[in-house]
């Protein structure tokens, strides 16, 4: 399944409503995130480096990454869910493997069971610079599907 989600694209209206939902988002957009790649249960969001983003020693900050890798992991769930409805993140783990370096990091969220009302998301995040990727964070999400609240 990896493979071919890496080369399929979302339909426009679900790539539609996953950005739409995305730029809503105060944090993602102050830490400067954005998404590269929707496809049916998986997503990539990048974050460049700046220091805004990182701790003392010039590492991406831990918070900074596990931002990336929640709302990646939740915007895969999100894929997959019908109209007119959300996701919330129930819980969630991170590893953190490696100090996060590079030019940006790059979280990617894959599905690993949809339910009807709890997904289970799989949380890679990745350093990337011009010598390559090394992976630097992992875990597991818990995401649940709740009906869109009217006005919101």
């Amino acid at each position: 399944m990896e493979d071919r989600n890496r080369q399929e694209q979302a339909s426009p209206e679900v790539q539609a409503r996953v950005r739409a939902s995305f730029d809503s988002q105060g944090l993602m957009g102050h830490l400067g995130a954005r998404i590269t790649h929707i496809a049916p249960g998986r997503v990539h969001i990048v974050l460049p480096g700046r220091p805004e983003v990182t701790q003392q020693h010039g590492y991406f900050h831990a918070g900074a990454t596990s931002a990336v890798a929640d709302s990646a992991g939740g915007y895969a769930a999100f894929t997959l869910f019908p109209e007119n409805t959300e996701v919330l993140t129930v819980e969630y783990k991170i590893n953190l493997l490696a100090p996060a370096v590079g030019d940006h990091i790059e979280a990617v969220g894959t599905v690993l069971k949809s339910g009807r009302t709890l997904t289970v998301c799989q949380l890679e995040v990745f350093g990337v610079q011009d010598s390559g990727r090394k992976l630097v964070a992992n875990g597991q999400q818990t995401l649940i599907r709740v009906d869109r609240t009217p006005g919101r």
